[in-house]
């Protein structure tokens, strides 16, 4: 039978040691790597990141902006067409914007490692600075070729079409603002309560400025009049949205008066089925689901009571009551009901989501860009909303919408009166 080595226990000690030397090494290795992708150092560095992609973003957003000025300002003076340099430029910065905003809201999110925040600032900011790139090189090149190819004149006269054409679209903003007050509370309107004097100031802008151009013209007629004529483009450009606003809140009110009794009977019909639905519950479910009838009843109430004065926010308590009712009825109905209850609350939910970024979209001018990333996200759910099939997607998209664009308008307003 073979002998088996003699085993020194100090040299066992010894190696025991060393490994569990070693495990601790390890261990505090793993650790420090944690901490260096985790810690609080490695979160600052990432948040620095994020809010310099935001600046960027912004920048972006407001230059595609300006882009829009800029083929406005010269479509008529290559026949008609925006410039395709101009063309491909504004096509450049409205998907590199469109999918950085989508892409910031997603690295900004909570649970993102900062390591995975740091890379995606790294690679949208290089989209983004590729994007401003190619907007600078195509508002260059347009201008050498005004510069070449038209006199001040010329582009003087194309302005004064556009204001011209501008005036004659626009009609009378303050009869829209006057129906307005007699069909709605102000509450209804409130953000388009200035826009009949914002788009006639902003007309009377534009005039201003057309009239320095035609004054430096008739001074000096080989100079340029782009800078004059530049800031006439940006009041005409204001005074169209002011009018778009001013139009846009008349439809939707107009709208909400016309739904509210529609809207009405279908949250009646909804309490009726939830009712149904309650009945069938066991004691546990049975009195929760009767007391979300309650506060719904009440909702209906409230909401009917100020509906002839106000029928968008009407419109909008509707939506949001059967939302709540729709939570605490949760998997209690089978998919025939749900399906019915999606198709019943859908046009209220887009009535809602409507308004909402209408809302939003007044306020969300210069804001930052957590309110634009917001806006964004709003218009983005709003469409799927009404490109899907699915009555019941399409109403979760309706109602993402809504919620994303009041998120908007509250981060929006909130930076102005911290100003």
């Amino acid at each position: 039978m073979p002998q088996l080595p003699e085993i020194d226990p100090a040299a066992v000690l010894l190696w025991a040691i060393a490994a569990l030397n070693a495990v601790i090494v390890i261990v505090l290795a793993l650790v420090a790597i944690r901490i260096t992708r985790r810690g609080r150092g490695a979160r600052a560095r990432a948040r620095a990141r994020l809010e310099g992609l935001g600046a960027s973003l912004v920048e972006l957003d407001d230059a595609a902006d300006e882009l829009e000025i800029e083929i406005a300002m010269s479509s008529a003076l290559y026949d008609g067409r925006p410039p395709s340099s101009l063309r491909r430029a504004r096509l450049t910065a409205q998907h590199t914007r469109d999918d950085a905003f989508a892409a910031y809201s997603a690295a900004a999110a909570d649970g993102v490692l900062p390591a995975v925040q740091r890379r995606e600032a790294a690679r949208l900011t290089a989209g983004i600075d590729k994007a401003m790139a190619v907007i600078q090189s195509a508002r260059a090149e347009n201008e050498a070729w005004v510069s070449e190819h038209t006199t001040a004149v010329e582009q003087i006269a194309v302005a004064r079409g556009r204001l011209e054409d501008l005036r004659t679209r626009m009609g009378d903003p303050a009869a829209l603002r006057a129906e307005l007050a007699r069909i709605a509370d102000e509450s209804e309107w409130e953000d388009a309560a200035d826009a009949d004097a914002d788009a006639r100031d902003a007309l009377n802008d534009a005039s201003a400025h057309l009239a320095e151009a035609e004054s430096q013209a008739e001074a000096d007629p080989s100079s340029s009049a782009r800078e004059h004529l530049r800031s006439c483009e940006r009041s005409l450009a204001h005074a169209e949205h002011s009018a778009r606003l001013l139009e846009e809140t008349y439809r939707l009110v107009g709208n909400a008066r016309q739904a509210i009794d529609d809207e009405t009977r279908a949250a009646e019909s909804a309490i009726r089925a939830a009712m149904g639905t309650q009945k069938t519950l066991d004691a546990d479910a049975g009195p929760k689901l009767a007391e979300a009838i309650r506060v719904a009843e009440a909702a209906l109430a409230a909401a009917t009571e100020v509906a002839e004065r106000r029928p968008v926010t009407a419109n909008e308590r509707i939506a949001r009551l059967r939302d709540r009712l729709d939570v605490a009825l949760g998997d209690s109905r089978t998919q025939q009901q749900q399906l019915r209850g999606a198709r019943s609350a859908l046009p209220g939910s887009l009535n809602a989501a409507r308004s909402a970024l209408a809302r939003a979209e007044a306020v969300v001018l210069d804001a930052e860009v957590d309110a634009r990333v917001k806006l964004d996200s709003a218009r983005r759910e709003l469409a799927l909303a009404r490109q899907a099939h699915d009555p019941s997607e399409a109403l979760e998209a309706s109602r993402r919408a809504r919620l994303d664009a009041e998120a908007a308008a509250t981060l929006a307003r909130n930076r102005k009166r911290r100003r």
